[in-house]
Order: structure tokens, then sequence, then C-alpha cells
């Protein structure tokens, strides 16, 4: 398992817009129809990944709770599928069906998103508030595949509350661990 961390965006980068396709609705979608009101989560993921495998009852039971308040959410797989064809888009609508995400799981099959967000691993988090601005860029907590530390979310939560309650972000943020982003 290779363990590559976040490269962790500057914070006030303004988040760079997309388009791409939703796997699951077929439906092309942009950063623009997919803000939230308050904030809005972009994720980089995969589905063979250990590293998301772990974490993904984390992002569906997040995803949940946080649009309900305001605070839209994508995931984005930008892998190579030609190499790694687990990660291919029908693949993608499996997982994010059998995972019951609440948000869109997005293919950027040139992998210019991913370039433009400076994604490096998966999961990479990204937070942005309500003017599209990075407040939040790393991990989702502590936990990594066997390490015994429970699933919380909490880096990434305590993120969106303080976005939520008009607070400022605590600039102490650790990079994600993941797999590398298979880049073609």
């Amino acid at each position: 398992m290779a363990r590559t961390p976040s490269n962790m965006l500057a914070l006030g980068t303004k988040a760079p817009e997309f388009e791409l396709l939703d796997t699951v609705s077929n439906e092309t979608l942009s950063l623009e129809k997919l803000k939230g009101k308050n904030g809005t989560v972009v994720m980089f993921i995969c589905n063979h990944c250990p590293f998301v495998i772990h974490v993904n009852p984390e992002l569906s039971k997040l995803g949940k709770e946080y649009q309900a308040k305001g605070i839209g959410f994508v995931a984005i797989s930008s892998n190579d599928v030609v190499n790694y064809p687990q990660d291919a888009p029908d693949l993608m609508k499996e997982k994010a069906k059998a995972m019951e995400y609440s948000f869109p799981y997005l293919y950027d099959e040139t992998q210019e998103v991913a370039k433009a967000y400076d994604a490096a691993c998966t999961p990479d988090f990204y937070l942005f508030d309500a003017n599209l601005e990075l407040v939040y860029r790393g991990q989702l907590d502590d936990s990594r595949p066997g390490n015994g530390l429970p699933l919380t979310g909490s880096d990434l939560r305590n993120a969106m509350d303080a976005v939520l309650n008009g607070n400022a972000v605590d600039s102490n943020q650790k990079p994600s661990i993941g797999c590398n982003i298979k880049w073609k």
C-alpha cells in the first residue's frame, strides 16, 4: 500500500471550476451546480484504494449529515482506468449505490481537474467556504487501515462546523494519506 500525502493546496485558493460526468445520473455536472449555500467539500477518491475503502462509511455519513446543513459534497475519481479498470465509471456507479452516497461521484477522465486541485492521493479532501475559497485541506481524521483508531471524520467535521458557525478554521491541518492518484 503506497502512502502518498496530500500536496496541501494554499489556503484561500479559489475552487477551480469543473464540468464532469456524474457516473450515477449520467449527467454532466459543474462546481457551480454542486456548490453548497454554506460551503463545499470536494474529495478525490476511487473504488479500489484501501484508504478510501476504510473511510467510505464515514464519507456516506458526513455527506448526509452536512448536505442537510447547506454544505455541498462531491466526490471525484481521476484514476487512469486503462491500468486500473476497477475504477471505471460503470464500477464507480455501482460503488456509489452500494455505499449509498448522497452526493455525485464524478469521473475526471482527462485528469485535468485533479491537476487543477493539485490532488495527490485518494482520499484527498478540500473544504471551500460559501465564496468557494479554500479553508481546509487534508485528512478526514487520524484513522488509517489497520491503525486501530476509530473512524470519526473529526478533522473535516471540525472544519465544516467552524464554517457553519462563522468561525475561522484552524490553520493547523494535517495532510491526508492514501494511495497516489493513478496518473496516465
